[in-house]
């Protein structure tokens, strides 16, 4: 075979796979959203994919009321990279670890906040701010980009680790289970949740706040 062909093979092999090349062809990468379909989600305690998020100019958005959306796939450790754009006032996240064993999402996994911070009553407080961990962990100020702009996000979580990034700023890092994480539980809303923050794996979950928010790019790597 050419040495042409063979590269379009092994492009062919790696889509095929569900793989995405990454920083220069990096293997590992899972894509989670293929800019068409929305294969590889679901509802929140649903089998099927909400009519409310539809894949628009090849971003997974957030168009009429639906509810929160999840994968269909667990996981334990990984690096999460994303996209997110948020209407103006708008507000949304992104869950890790997330289960099914409470009336809502939020209840069982920690959120990485996704808000247009200038126009939100949020934006107010870092610890809910956009790259914040909801409600326990602040995010620096001057990071996010305003909205109707495409903000860069990566979330690491390697055992009890945890990092918030976005546009390229480590803006939160924290431990699951450790004496400060579990103060700042015991002092929130999310206290009398058994399950908040306690899952080894779980679902990548979208939140639907009502507001229109996109995003795009959405890719996974599985970390050892």
């Amino acid at each position: 075979m050419k040495p042409g062909k063979i590269l379009r093979a092994a492009a062919v092999c790696l889509v095929i796979a569900g793989f995405v090349p990454v920083g220069g062809c990096a293997p590992g990468w899972k894509l989670l959203f293929d800019g068409k379909t929305t294969a590889g989600w679901r509802g929140f305690k649903k089998d099927s994919m909400p009519s409310g998020w539809q894949v628009v100019d090849g971003a997974l958005t957030r168009v009429a009321s639906a509810g929160d959306i999840m994968t269909r796939d667990k996981y334990a450790n990984f690096e999460l990279s994303l996209e997110w754009n948020i209407s103006e006032g708008g507000n949304s996240g992104i869950f890790y670890r997330a289960s099914e064993d409470d009336s809502e999402i939020y209840w069982t996994a920690p959120e990485m906040q996704v808000l247009d911070d200038a126009r939100h009553a949020d934006g107010l407080s870092r610890l809910t701010a956009a790259g914040s961990d909801y409600g326990l962990y602040p995010s620096p100020a001057g990071i996010v980009k305003p909205a109707g702009q495409w903000n860069q996000v990566r979330i690491v979580v390697q055992g009890n680790h945890v990092e918030h990034w976005l546009n390229g700023v480590k803006v939160v890092a924290y431990e699951l289970g450790s004496p400060d994480w579990e103060a700042k539980v015991k002092a929130s809303k999310f206290a009398p949740h058994v399950h908040y923050g306690r899952n080894a794996e779980g679902y990548v979950g979208l939140q639907d706040h009502g507001d229109r928010v996109a995003y795009r790019n959405i890719k996974v790597r599985v970390l050892p």
